[in-house]
């Protein structure tokens, strides 16, 4: 039940996400004199429309995988009143860009609310204004639980709050660990709390480890939060700076062990070879297409609280700038590289040639999306 919630949750979210990056487009294009025909939620086949007031067609449609925008003379060759290939090239530019600094945008709003409520601290150089920040431990929780562990048979869950140990407090996952060591082959109660509501309980450690999933058999974690005052619209503005700059370098960590390791197959070394396919595993491990993250990131996510939910939604939104800007066919960066590499050729980037072109990136795009669907598929049910 608690899987089918956080996907529900998980797709409202993105659906979300989505359609405040299309109505950036939408909003950009009216301010610059391009009529827009319709603004979707969801893709066809179209459940109801209405037209509004000043033109526009809204309909909601049957898949609710997104939403689109619709403008007039979407073609770059395009040229009457209008028309979005009758826009200026900056006014293309600000057109095909607003919906990443939509989406921008709302990350760094989102980064900026926690920032006040307790941000979740995950960069080692995160960062934070000294002079206004106070940075806040929350207690040691269970992250993984074991089968068959001790910890299973004494009840505990995922998500529970360790207070007490054998009698003494827990101050940092690392303590924590250290008491099951010198407890090991006892039994020791536990004082842990969870949704709010103390409980206790005993286990009997496992006397040995020889499987490394601990004497207790938890994994165990310790969040901590920045909490800032007045400083906190520049913490969200900066720290979204921040992951853009960490997701951008993990994108090339991950082009990178890509080509290395589809280069390095052919090598006739055996070493090489097993180099190579490590590279490809660590590439496909750190890929997660839209079932990754309903089916596990979400799910998590919720369980975790309002906190990281609001926290993995800025993620997601400025995940979605950063992959829209991209010079890849199909998506904005990619209209804009070929609208402006046809502009510097100062060649004529006709429909059937644009057509072609979208459509080569479309459907590479779709079988990467297939792909990395089927993996998340044997992720999330192996």
């Amino acid at each position: 039940m608690e899987l089918i919630f956080g996907i529900i949750l998980g797709l409202i979210i993105l659906v979300l996400l989505v359609v405040v990056h299309e109505l950036g487009h939408a909003i950009a294009a009216r301010r610059n004199g391009v009529v827009v025909e319709e603004f979707g939620i969801g893709f066809p086949p179209r459940a109801w429309a209405k037209k509004l007031k000043n033109g526009v067609l809204f309909s909601l449609n049957w898949l609710p995988l997104g939403g689109f925008v619709k403008l007039q003379g979407e073609h770059d060759a395009a040229s009457k009143k209008g028309d979005y290939g009758a826009a200026t090239f900056w006014q293309k530019t600000k057109i095909l860009l607003a919906g990443v600094m939509i989406n921008w945008l709302v990350a760094a709003g989102l980064l900026t609310i926690l920032a006040w409520t307790g941000l979740p601290k995950v960069l080692p150089d995160q960062f934070s204004i000294p002079a206004d920040t106070a940075l806040t431990k929350k207690p040691v929780e269970v992250t993984v639980i074991a089968e068959n562990s001790p910890a299973a048979e004494a009840g505990l869950e995922v998500g529970d709050q360790i207070i007490r140990f054998d009698g003494e407090p827990v101050p940092t996952s690392t303590e924590f660990a250290e008491k099951t060591a010198v407890n090991k082959g006892e039994e020791v109660e536990i004082i842990y709390t969870r949704d709010g509501v103390e409980y206790t309980t005993s286990a009997t450690l496992r006397s040995e480890n020889n499987n490394g999933e601990g004497y207790l058999g938890v994994g165990s974690g310790q969040r901590e939060e920045i909490h800032a005052t007045w400083s906190a619209p520049v913490v969200g503005v900066v720290t979204t700076a921040q992951f853009t700059l960490v997701t951008l370098q993990g994108l090339g960590d991950l082009v990178a062990n890509l080509v290395t390791g589809v280069v390095l197959q052919f090598s006739p070394d055996q070493a090489v070879r097993e180099t190579a396919q490590a590279n490809l595993n660590t590439a496909g491990n750190s890929v997660a297409g839209p079932i990754g993250i309903l089916g596990t990131i979400f799910p998590a996510a919720e369980q975790a609280g309002i906190t990281q939910l609001v926290f993995l939604t800025a993620i997601i939104s400025l995940t979605l700038a950063i992959m829209n800007v991209l010079p890849i066919p199909a998506l904005d960066g990619g209209r804009w590289f070929v609208t402006a590499v046809f502009k510097l050729a100062k060649k004529p980037l006709t429909k059937e040639r644009e057509e072609r072109i979208q459509g080569i990136g479309f459907m590479i795009l779709m079988a990467l999306i297939v792909v990395v669907t089927v993996v998340d598929v044997g992720k999330l049910f192996g």
